[in-house]
């Protein structure tokens, strides 16, 4: 049944292939990456299938709290960190540092978030990052004398694309797109997965993602899950089957001090085929639940864990 390669062995050949040929490159973290521009890689979600590494454990439900955090439009950590999903804790524990001098433990700014509303109204806000683009993006009204405010409510790209999968699928227009360019100097963090297109042929869903900015040893293992997730929630609430997640990579890079990490994945043999399960379709890609998802048949090898470039 699985004679095929295995789904990962296109991830660790480009791995591979990065670590050996791979341009060195000065980056914005001023740890230094080893790059290459443009990759592609294609995972069918048919019959439950999802791209989880095998060769390292990831932790699934954290991408999958932070895709339902997304969907809410909320751009603070709060909720998450409520959730013990740290993730995004490194951006404004650096500004508040910068800003106050005060070299506070990670864990004790995670804490003074959780349970002070002001200090994470001041500190805890990543600006108007993904969620904010996808269900928000800012609209602009005419006040009148030549003058232009923001209207009260933007545009909900989330369901626009609900909407035109359902009831207009032959559409080459099925795009969720982040890259908010009045926007980036707000953000903690300009969008790394910056545009989802959907397809929908013979009543079967796929998705393509473009990223950016790929840190192949670390985020991608989540971005592949998530696209891969919000492709089968979405086919859920439409009433398709899932067939396809296409990954695409612009700056696709391996951190230098992320050796241990390549050469410990690069000697591990991918096993097994994960399944995702939605144990329940809300009538809303909005009213989704954690509890809605089950991953099973996955066994992965040990963690490894790198530190964040910043």
């Amino acid at each position: 049944m699985h004679n095929a390669p295995h789904y990962e062995e296109q991830y660790l050949s480009l791995m591979r292939r990065i670590w050996e040929d791979g341009t060195v490159q000065k980056d914005r973290t001023g740890v230094g990456t080893k790059a290459l521009f443009g990759a592609t890689m294609r995972f069918s979600l048919a019959d439950d299938a999802i791209p989880l590494l095998t060769t390292k454990r990831v932790y699934w439900k954290t991408a999958a709290r932070e895709m339902l955090w997304f969907l809410t439009g909320n751009t603070n950590i709060r909720p998450l960190l409520e959730q013990k999903v740290r993730i995004w804790t490194d951006w404004p524990l650096d500004r508040y540092r910068r800003e106050t001098g005060d070299a506070i433990t990670p864990e004790d700014f995670e804490q003074r978030i959780v349970d002070d509303q002001d200090f994470a109204y001041t500190w805890g806000d990543l600006g108007p990052v993904y969620g904010a683009q996808w269900v928000n993006w800012p609209r602009y009204e005419d006040a009148g004398s030549g003058l232009f405010r923001r209207a009260d409510k933007g545009i909900d790209q989330v369901s626009l694309l609900v909407e035109s999968l359902k009831t207009n699928p032959g559409s080459r227009r099925h795009i969720i797109e982040g890259w908010n360019v009045a926007e980036l100097d707000k953000m903690a963090l300009p969008p790394c997965h910056k545009t989802y297109q959907f397809h929908v042929a013979d009543n079967v869903l796929s998705c393509i993602l473009f990223q950016r900015s790929c840190d192949l040893g670390l985020g991608f293992a989540f971005n592949a899950f998530s696209a891969a997730l919000l492709t089968r929630m979405l086919a859920a609430v439409c009433g398709y089957k899932a067939g396809e997640l296409v990954w695409q990579g612009g700056d696709v890079h391996l951190y230098l001090n992320h050796a241990p990490l390549v050469e410990e994945q690069l000697s591990r043999v991918p096993q097994g085929h994960p399944k995702l399960r939605l144990l329940r379709t809300p009538s809303s890609i909005f009213d989704f639940r954690i509890d809605d998802f089950e991953v099973l048949d996955y066994q992965p090898q040990a963690h490894i864990s790198a530190p964040v470039a910043v």
